[in-house]
């Protein structure tokens, strides 16, 4: 975008000028901007081509104080403020629209992203590209922001909070929860790719036969016999028990004067709860009058009909979480009271006093929950006398709740014999990942002299109170379940072979998936020809695209996927894998009608076809036809090593490459040869390549990717003669 002229300020922009969306493309995957999903807008701005933000009375006054953080916008002056210095000297509305679509997206929750704005061909047309965390989100966001944006100019009311809110909840009902992102994200670090699998919080990590799900802080190895037993309160301290894990003695009873029957045999006070419920719910302590545990007992059968009542120990709730064997998080838990001031009800005071704490809510975003007049709070009250609708006195604390406010983080006074007492629980139940609820006095000394004891296992725990605690520091439970997923340097990866270019891709694919093959078992295979898993064919029908490529790195039986690619899909629908071990570019196609994409000229073409080179693994390798000098400079683009391949090995590319250490295959005197610096090896005559099928080139291509899949030069030679048999 050019800087702005000097226009003359105006009185206002046209009544009728409008940011016209003419077209929108959602990129999920990698894509010629940036390695992440976007959504690109084609914008028309019409005649406010000829308004920009300077030449508009009040505009920059108007969005500045709508939307004040813009002042975090760095833009391309890269620093803080930049963005409202470019709005001060005057920039476009599109620019504008894509910094106000991100600014929407971080007030709704998100994460601040990439965005760009970039002048088409035709005047005043644009392409506004956003980061886009859930298409439907980053929709609503753009749409949003052009309203704002209009109203901005024409000095109309708009609802900034409104829009807001709007966008939060669109963004609360789509993205993944804050506990599953946790541990996507600590995946992302990890350089873990991931996949989500439905609406809700099942995600794959990884590819392939290497790939694990999660379900929230639930594991592909979390077993159903384990939740089960989790669920069942019972089952759950009985196994506990037998393993020298204290527990409190509990009695399962069916009416309430078993309950009562039960308590007096216990010992006095106790705890009613419903045998497999969770979260809190209908659990009701420290009860020591008939009247208290009849009632109980009646609410938690309204749970379940399975009540159990159990002795109550003294001290307070706390959570510890297990991952993999190892105690990673601990948080206690508070009794929730009001302080009457003489004027306002105990319904009215927990409104005022607890429920206006910003820490509480109803989302996953609050590491509390809103306390309201339940059941369980009745019953408290009317235990200290009270009903919810009575006045305390000025200065009377009143206990409304005792459990269901555990986000106090205790981690590091845990003492050691506790972590390991409830390790040992997780295992005695059989989960990996537990949520363990026990009750003591002081966490930073042993259970059994306090005579503490454990009260549940929870399979799926909730991380929310781990990461975002009411008070004390965050812990990294996230990372914690990735190290226990992916151990050391697993990064959940496949060898992922791809090839795109101008000629002979199907050829290359199919040659490089049968070379695979000699190494690896169930090795699939996305082409033009359909979806194979070692040479069987499971799909017929064009697959060399989007969802090919995605439907082999969804399944779990593949080792190797070898992938056929279109530059057109790349543009239309961006990358379905993060990254790739191995790249083929046969060459750039020159021939392709890129114009409805706007992708025309060769500048243009050069940067869809080094998309697939930036994608390459640091590990891997880019394979490339030394014979397309468009390719030439991509070469330096490479996180990995890159292999030349050409007829020709007199051209002066290839000597230029094997003195920077690069890879060469090429015929040298009618003998196919590997060159790499100084060394050379030669695989097999020339005339033995199975020419009746592919052209030379193409196979000089398919064996430096099979060469950069670290298959063996014997082997490779020893395919080839096989592959020429077979499809002879």
């Amino acid at each position: 975008m050019t800087a702005p002229t000097d226009h003359p300020v105006a009185d206002s922009v046209p009544p009728d000028s409008d940011l016209r969306f003419i077209r929108t493309l959602f990129l999920n995957g990698p894509n010629i901007w940036t390695y992440r999903p976007v959504l690109e807008v084609w914008v028309d701005i019409g005649e406010l081509e000829d308004w920009p933000s300077n030449r508009i009375p009040g505009f920059n006054e108007r969005l500045t104080s709508w939307l004040p953080s813009l002042i975090e916008h760095h833009c391309s002056i890269g620093e803080r403020g930049g963005f409202l210095k470019r709005l001060h000297d005057g920039t476009w509305p599109a620019h504008i629209l894509e910094h106000v679509t991100l600014e929407l997206q971080v007030l709704a929750g998100m994460p601040a992203g990439f965005g760009r704005a970039r002048e088409m061909d035709t005047r005043g047309v644009y392409k506004v590209v956003v980061r886009a965390w859930h298409e439907t989100v980053a929709r609503r966001a753009i749409e949003l922001a052009r309203e704002l944006v209009l109203a901005a100019m024409k000095n109309q009311p708009f609802d900034v909070a409104a829009a807001v809110a709007e966008l939060t909840d669109l963004a609360e009902s789509t993205l993944l929860g804050p506990s599953t992102s946790s541990i996507v994200d600590a995946a992302d670090n990890r350089n873990i790719p991931h996949i989500r699998l439905n609406s809700g919080n099942l995600v794959q990590l990884g590819y392939g036969r290497a790939q694990r799900r999660i379900w929230t802080a639930e594991s592909d190895q979390t077993s159903a016999i384990a939740e089960t037993i989790s669920r069942d309160k019972a089952l759950t301290k009985q196994l506990l028990s037998q393993c020298g894990i204290p527990v409190p003695q509990g009695i399962l009873v069916h009416s309430a004067s078993e309950a009562w029957e039960a308590a007096c045999e216990i010992g006095l006070p106790v705890v009613v709860k419903p045998l497999s419920g969770n979260h809190g719910r209908a659990v009701f302590i420290n009860l020591d009058r008939q009247s208290e545990i009849e009632t109980a007992w009646q609410v938690a059968s309204e749970e379940d009909e399975d009540v159990i009542v159990e002795r109550h120990i003294h001290g307070q709730e706390h959570r510890l979480l297990v991952v993999g064997n190892r105690m990673v998080a601990a948080a206690r838990g508070e009794i929730a009271s009001i302080t009457g001031d003489g004027i306002h009800s105990i319904r009215e005071l927990i409104a005022l006093q607890i429920n206006t704490d910003p820490r509480r809510g109803e989302t996953e975003n609050h590491p509390l929950n809103l306390v309201g007049v339940d059941s369980a709070c009745r019953l408290e009250l009317e235990r200290q006398g009270y009903t919810a609708d009575d006045i305390p006195d000025p200065g009377k604390k009143v206990v409304v709740q005792r459990i269901g406010n555990v986000a106090f983080d205790v981690t590091d006074l845990v003492h050691p014999e506790t972590a390991a007492i409830v390790c040992l629980a997780a295992r005695v139940v059989g989960l990996d990942i537990a949520g363990i609820d026990l009750v003591v006095e002081d966490i930073s000394q042993p259970l059994e002299p306090q005579q503490g004891a454990i009260v549940e296992v929870n399979a799926g725990p909730g991380l929310l109170m781990h990461l975002k605690p009411a008070q004390g520091s965050s812990r990294p439970v996230g990372t914690a379940i990735i190290e226990h997923l992916f151990p050391q340097n697993n990064t959940g990866r496949i060898p992922l072979i791809t090839v795109c270019g101008n000629n002979g891709r199907t050829e290359i694919t199919r040659l490089v998936a049968y070379l695979a093959q000699l190494q690896h078992k169930q090795v699939g295979m996305a082409c033009r020809h359909g979806l194979f898993i070692d040479q069987r064919q499971i799909e017929t029908g064009d697959r060399a695209n989007w969802q090919g490529t995605h439907k082999l790195l969804l399944n779990p039986a593949i080792t190797v996927a070898v992938t056929e690619q279109r530059a057109i899909e790349l543009v239309h629908n961006g990358l379905a894998y993060d990254r790739c071990l191995v790249s083929v570019i046969t060459g750039i196609d020159r021939e392709f009608d890129f114009t409805p994409y706007a992708m025309h000229n060769d500048e243009k073409r050069f940067m869809i076809y080094r998309t697939f080179v930036d994608v390459v693994l640091p590990e891997g390798s880019a394979v490339l036809n030394a014979d397309d000098p468009g390719l030439h400079d991509m070469i330096s683009l490479c996180d990995g090593k890159v292999y030349l391949y050409s007829e020709d090995a007199g051209l002066p590319i290839l000597a230029e490459h094997l003195q920077n250490n690069g890879h060469v295959v090429t015929i040298v005197d009618g003998q196919v040869v590997l060159r790499h610096t100084s060394l050379s090896i030669e695989l097999m005559p020339a005339s033995q390549l199975p020419v009746h099928v592919m052209d030379r080139a193409q196979i000089l291509a398919a064996i430096a990717a099979a060469h950069a899949l670290n298959l063996a030069p014997d082997v490779i030679s020893a395919g080839l003669m096989a592959y020429s048999l077979n499809q002879g």
